[in-house]
């Protein structure tokens, strides 16, 4: 089933077919128990679980932040607080750089690093139980790499995806490959996906049933593809169809096209019975027949280089373009700028840190330390507050709580609901550009420098 109606709030009467057979997010082990509750007068599915034992890719298993389904109770033992000598299982130095999530499956936890030249691509395996790396393997290698230009991205950026046995890592043009998570052997590689990304890729692969999506938003060309994930054949590929609106007086994209990369990540959603692929990019936003690539709609906008993830909740997309958040209705074709944007907001929105929505609230922290809670359905604003600091890395939540990761290395939680309550503040010696991971009852933490297992004292074993 979609990442989204995962995701979706209680109450809905959304349904869940992940055990049918052809289902999507197929990768994910089904370990959920499924409820069936009868009321006098509606009918819903409820699913329940305990917190996540598995996190396969960017944003974890519902693709928008939650560690656990709306609606369970069960506490999940993920720690409050945290600090260099507290509650800290592991820490390993990380090799290179990269801001790859994390991913964890099976005892592993796999990311991504690359040499701070780009001429260099690894692969890191590390027992998540004791942080001992299991492979450090040398993928790709590139002779002459664009050089980034900032200090804000990366070679290593894009998050890997993982299912049972295999896992996929990409650095955007310069390479993808699918390895067995046995042996860290190459079952499949590409580097024939041309793609420009001028400050360094950023966007992360998604599985969906049999392919691999990516998102290949570059100054030179912009587009989606879908690979056979047992292959890495191409399926798919679908060219975006922005009005761009920047040439030059010589017929030339300004500033060798910058306005035209992005850096975000596809949802996948179930709208009424269909997946949509949900997707942002510079100008414009897009919905695609997932399994084919065809534009459904679209909404125009003046923004480029965003880089949050769609979230879909309450019948809506939700979709940062860099400078506003829009809510779309999603069962529209064409063009739906003028006509399916249900509210917008235009104050604080984030460009680089995705939302995460609880129940019926969304939140959401920019780049300067301003966090929102806004009303889902309506766009109203609940309440707004400074929590000092930078923020690049996706919030998660838990246990009643939002966990927004800053640059400097300060992690502040929150309480969720309709008042603002700060819960507590934690500080690690270096600063997030990752998001989180989550298993069972412990965060993986990447900084920029180290990975860090962090878990309450005694719950480890």
């Amino acid at each position: 089933m979609s990442f989204a109606s995962r995701g979706e709030s209680q109450g809905e009467g959304f349904v869940f077919n992940i055990l049918k057979k052809g289902s999507s997010m197929g990768y994910l082990k089904v370990r959920s128990r499924i409820v069936f509750a009868l009321a006098v007068f509606s009918a819903s599915f409820v699913l329940s679980s305990p917190a996540a034992e598995e996190w396969p890719e960017f944003r974890g298993p519902y693709g928008n932040g939650l560690v656990s389904v709306p609606g369970d109770t069960m506490a999940s033992g993920i720690p409050l607080s945290w600090s260099e000598t507290e509650n800290v299982r592991w820490k390993i130095k990380i090799p290179h750089s990269g801001w790859s999530t994390p991913v964890v499956q099976n005892g592993q936890v796999w990311l991504t690093t690359a040499a701070l030249d780009g001429k260099d691509f690894f692969v890191i395996c590390v027992n998540a139980e004791d942080g001992k790396v299991v492979f450090n393997n040398k993928l790709f290698h590139c002779d002459s790499p664009e050089p980034l230009g900032n200090i804000v991205n990366g070679y290593a950026s894009p998050s890997p995806a993982i299912e049972k046995g295999r896992v996929y890592v990409h650095f955007g043009s310069y390479g993808t490959a699918c390895l067995d998570t046995s042996n860290c052997k190459v079952i499949w590689q590409r580097q024939d996906l041309p793609c420009r990304h001028f400050r360094g890729p950023g966007s992360s692969l998604i599985i969906f049933e049999n392919l691999l999506i990516l998102t290949m938003d570059g100054i030179d060309v912009q587009y989606m593809v879908a690979l056979d994930k047992n292959t890495g054949k191409t399926i798919w590929k679908t060219d975006r169809t922005a009005e761009w609106n920047d040439l030059d007086a010589q017929g030339k994209p300004m500033m060798d096209g910058d306005f035209r990369k992005a850096y975000s990540t596809p949802l996948v959603a179930d709208v009424n019975g269909k997946f949509q692929l949900l997707t942002t990019a510079s100008k414009a936003s897009y919905s695609y027949d997932v399994r084919t690539g065809k534009e459904l709609w679209k909404i125009h906008h003046s923004r480029y280089s965003v880089a949050t993830r769609p979230l879909f909740s309450h019948g809506l997309a939700l979709i940062s373009t860099g400078g506003e958040l829009l809510a779309i209705k999603p069962d529209g074709r064409g063009d739906v700028t003028d006509t399916h944007v249900a509210w917008k907001v235009t104050s604080a929105v984030p460009r680089m840190s995705s939302p995460v929505i609880v129940d019926d609230l969304l939140y959401m922290v920019n780049e300067d330390g301003t966090a929102t809670c806004l009303e889902v359905a309506t766009g109203k604003q609940v309440w707004q507050e400074r929590i000092r600091g930078s923020y690049y890395a996706s919030p998660i939540s838990v246990d009643g709580r939002v966990y927004f990761f800053s640059v400097a290395g300060k992690t502040t939680v929150l309480k969720t609901g309709r008042t603002y309550e700060l819960l507590g503040t934690n500080v690690l010696d270096d600063g997030f550009m990752a998001s989180p991971a989550v298993s069972g009852k412990a965060l993986f933490l990447r900084t920029k420098t180290s990975l860090y297992r962090i878990e309450s004292a005694g719950s480890g074993k």
